[in-house]
């Protein structure tokens, strides 16, 4: 904070199965650590990647309802929606409890955005095992996410079958007709934007002269023209437009102080 920073973003591979030592010689969880660095004065946003499923527990879980400073958007990854591939790439979780996962996530924190990563066409993937993704997918309504065709691994056992490998041609079909959905919810997401006024954390200069580029609660690029004194501060912007991939805005004329952390809380984003 010293330095300036007012976002802080905690990775891990799995972050959320985050387990440290307390000051008292206990343990924490990410949970308790977000709660922990939401109390740290002048840090406008928190944000955490890439998580697990089996590891939202209910103390982070809460905390997203608790903070205002942690951000309302979540990279989630699932990979499939079907439970036979799930368990066939050892993932421990099925189609519905990731359901539940974002059930409960979105009853503490209703404006929460999800995120999410895919593969399609994992060894064995049937036409009903993707049919269950693109199902799962429709349940969800993500704001963002990434999608990629299976490709083998050396020394994994999927790469090692000698059989139930998929087409290259049916993966790239698959995985057109799943980035076509993603892509018009991504779309919905960001047009429901337009006309509402959000908090920006402006965190570089965009390519044109004048013009700042800013990180939404939803982790959104927002494109501004505003003065280069407002980098690193959070400014209320109205959103204008769509980008091909982000949103364009306008701020105040005036912004004298940079905008509290409970300008992110679920009640000032609803509004």
């Amino acid at each position: 904070m010293a330095q300036g920073a007012r976002e802080i973003t905690l990775l891990g591979q799995n972050v959320n199965a985050y387990s440290g030592e307390a000051p008292d010689g206990g343990s924490w969880g990410l949970g308790r650590l977000a709660r922990r660095l939401a109390e740290i004065d002048g840090l406008a946003a928190i944000r955490y990647t890439t998580s697990h499923p089996r590891d939202m527990d209910d103390d982070l879980i809460a905390a997203h309802g608790d903070l205002p400073a942690l951000m309302p958007f979540l990279h989630l990854p699932v990979q499939s929606g079907s439970d036979r591939i799930l368990a066939a790439m050892n993932r421990k979780h099925t189609a519905d409890d990731y359901r539940r996962v974002v059930d409960r996530l979105r009853a503490v924190r209703p404006d929460i955005a999800m995120s999410s990563d895919f593969i399609v066409g994992f060894p064995e993937e049937s036409d009903d095992d993707f049919a269950e993704t693109m199902r799962l997918v429709r349940d969800v309504e993500y704001a963002s996410a990434y999608s990629f065709k299976y490709s083998a691994r050396p020394g994994t056992p999927a790469a090692s079958k000698r059989y139930g490998h998929i087409d290259e041609a049916v993966k790239a079909e698959r995985l057109a007709a799943l980035q076509d959905l993603l892509d018009q919810q991504q779309e919905r997401f960001n047009r429901a934007c337009v006309g509402r006024t959000v908090p920006v954390l402006f965190h570089r200069r965009g390519r044109r002269d004048g013009q700042l580029v800013g990180r939404s609660p939803y982790m959104q690029a927002v494109h501004v023209d505003a003065p280069a004194e407002w980098l690193g501060r959070v400014v209320d912007v109205a959103i204008t437009g769509l980008t091909t991939h982000g949103l364009t805005g306008a701020a105040p004329d005036v912004a004298d102080a940079p905008v509290p952390a409970e300008a992110f809380s679920r009640e000032a984003l609803a509004g």
